[in-house]
C-alpha cells in the first residue's frame, strides 16, 4: 500500500510539473534573417545551417532519415536566444526527391518541406549533368577581343576585310593552338569563345561560312586539349545592338535569333559534351539601360528570347539534343531585380541548364571609375564580394538552377598588383565556398610572345580554386 501511495504521489507530481511548463506560442525556422517554410537542395551532397525561434523547448523529427540528417533533435526555448542545428543532405544520383523536418513544442508543430534535385538523366543520355559540369568545370578563361570584334566608326571599313582582319581587328593576334595549349597548360579548364555574329551574315541572316569555319576551327583548337569549350552570341547584344530585350520588337528580334542559333547549333550538334552554348552575352532593354530596366516586360523578353534559344537548338538533334546550354540574367546582372526576374527556361530533358552571370565588383575596384576609384583591397571589398556571391548562388539555389560567373576580374592594371592578388584570391574562395567557379576576363597573358606578365594573379586564382 505505502508504495502504491508512493507511485501515485509521483505520477501526480510529474503531471502537475508538466501542467505548470511554460507552453509555446510560437515556432519559426529561420536561415539566415529570413523566415522559411522550405528548403531546396541541389544534386550534390550539402548542408544548411537553420535556426529555431520557440519560447518553449522543442523537439525535432526527419520524416527519412536515410538521405536527410540534423545535428540535434532538441532544443531548449528562449523568448531572446534563436537555437541552431545543421541539415545534411547526401547527393542525389536520382529523380528529386522530397523530405520533411517537423519541429514540435507542446501543441505547436511547424513542418519545414526539403527539395533535393536530382539528376534525373534517363540513362541513354551521353552527357553528364549541368550540375557535375559546374561542380567539375575547374577555372576558366575568355578568349575575348577576337572572334567577338565589332569595330565601329570611320577608322575601320569592313569592305574586303578576312576573317583575320576581323579577328584581330581589336588587338588580339589570330588564335593558334598554341596559345590555347599554352592557357591550358597553366592549369585553365574552360574557355569561353565569344563571337559576334551579325557582321557575318547576308541580307537574310546567313552566316559566312568562312566565318563559321574559322569559328569551328577555334573551337577545336580548345577541344583538341582536352578542354570545355563554351560557345556563344557575344556583342550582337549589349548597347546599340539589334539584340535587345524589347517588347515591341520581339517577333523580329526572336525571327533573327533563333535563325542565327539554328545555324550555329547545326553545325555543331555532332560535338561532345566538353561544348556548350551560351545563348547571348549581356542583353539589355530598348534604351540599353545597363542599370535595372524601368519596364519589368523586359525580364519577360529575355526569358523568352532563351526559351525560344533551348527550343532551337533542341530542335536540330544530333547530341544538341542534350547538350548543356547556358542562359544568363538581364545584363548577366546580380542586383535583387535582375535575379528575381530570371526565369529558368523549360527543357525537354532535366538537369542541362545553367546560368551565368558577370561579376566586376567592386566595381570602383575591379575597372577604372575615375574619381570614384579604389586603389585597395580591403574588407569593405571583401563585404561586397560576400554579399553578392551569398546572393547569386541563394536565388539561383532557390530556382533550381547551377550557375557560375561567365566574366570576373580586376582588369584595371592600373591597380596595385599586390592589391589584385588579393581580389583575385579572395573572390576565388568565396565562389569555391558556393561550390562554383568563374572565368577570367581576357589579360593575364600575352598572346602574341605567350608570356605570363600576370603570373601572380594566376597563382592566387589557383592556389584558392583548391
Amino acid at each position: 500500500m505505502l508504495m502504491a501511495f508512493v507511485t501515485a504521489f509521483g505520477m501526480q507530481s510529474c503531471s502537475d510539473d508538466d501542467d505548470a511548463s511554460p507552453k509555446a506560442t510560437y515556432i519559426n525556422v529561420f536561415r539566415d534573417s529570413t523566415a522559411i517554410d522550405q528548403l531546396r537542395f541541389q544534386i550534390p551532397a550539402s548542408f544548411v545551417i537553420i535556426g529555431v525561434d520557440c519560447d518553449a523547448d522543442w523537439t525535432a523529427s526527419v520524416a527519412d532519415e536515410s538521405w536527410v540528417t540534423i545535428s540535434n533533435h532538441a532544443g531548449y526555448g528562449s523568448a531572446t536566444k534563436r537555437s541552431y542545428i545543421r541539415v545534411d543532405v547526401q547527393k542525389n544520383d536520382g529523380e528529386m526527391r522530397t523530405n520533411t523536418i517537423t519541429f514540435v513544442s507542446g501543441n505547436l508543430t511547424k513542418s519545414i518541406a526539403i527539395e533535393q534535385s536530382g539528376t534525373g538523366l534517363d540513362p541513354s543520355d551521353p552527357f553528364e549533368s549541368a550540375y557535375d559540369f559546374v561542380l567539375n568545370m575547374g577555372m576558366g578563361y575568355n578568349l575575348g577581343n577576337t572572334l567577338d570584334s565589332k569595330p565601329e566608326g570611320s577608322w575601320w571599313d569592313p569592305t574586303g576585310k578576312t576573317t583575320a582582319d576581323w579577328e584581330t581587328a581589336w588587338g588580339q593576334p589570330v588564335t593558334t593552338p598554341e596559345i590555347i595549349n599554352t592557357i591550358a597548360e597553366r592549369g585553365f579548364t574552360v574557355f569561353r569563345i565569344p563571337v559576334t555574329w551579325a557582321p557575318h551574315a547576308d541580307e537574310n541572316d546567313v552566316i559566312d561560312k568562312a566565318w563559321m569555319d574559322r569559328v569551328e576551327e577555334v573551337v577545336n583548337y580548345v577541344l583538341d586539349a582536352n578542354c570545355y569549350c563554351i560557345l556563344n552570341v557575344q556583342h550582337d547584344s549589349g548597347s546599340n545592338t539589334w539584340l535587345c530585350a524589347d517588347p515591341d520588337n520581339y517577333p523580329a528580334i526572336s525571327a533573327r535569333f533563333q535563325k542565327f542559333w539554328n545555324q550555329i547549333a547545326t553545325r555543331f550538334n555532332k560535338y561532345g559534351e566538353k561544348l556548350l552554348f551560351e545563348a547571348f552575352n549581356e542583353i539589355l532593354d530598348k534604351n540599353y539601360n545597363w542599370g535595372d530596366p524601368a519596364d519589368p516586360a523586359a525580364y519577360d523578353v529575355v526569358n523568352k528570347l532563351e526559351q525560344d534559344f533551348v527550343n532551337t537548338v533542341r530542335a536540330t538533334g544530333g547530341y544538341n539534343e542534350y547538350r548543356n546550354l547556358v542562359v544568363n540574367t538581364y545584363s548577366a546582372g546580380h542586383t535583387v531585380a535582375k535575379l528575381n526576374g530570371f526565369a529558368a527556361p523549360a527543357d525537354v530533358h532535366p538537369n542541362h541548364i545553367l546560368a551565368s552571370v558577370h561579376s566586376y565588383d567592386p566595381y570602383n575596384f575591379c575597372c577604372d571609375n575615375g574619381e570614384w576609384n579604389i586603389s585597395i583591397f580591403d574588407a569593405s571589398c571583401e563585404q561586397e564580394i560576400d554579399d553578392l556571391v551569398n546572393r547569386v548562388a541563394t536565388a539561383f539555389g532557390n530556382k533550381g538552377v547551377p550557375f557560375f560567373f561567365g566574366e570576373f576580374g580586376a582588369i584595371d592594371a592600373n591597380k596595385s598588383m599586390t592589391e589584385r592578388i588579393k581580389y583575385a584570391r579572395y573572390f576565388t574562395k568565396a565562389m569555391r565556398a558556393r561550390g562554383t567557379y568563374g572565368l577570367w576576363w581576357m589579360g593575364l597573358i600575352d598572346r602574341k610572345t605567350l608570356k605570363w606578365y600576370e603570373s601572380e594573379i594566376v597563382d592566387a586564382l589557383f592556389e584558392s580554386a583548391q
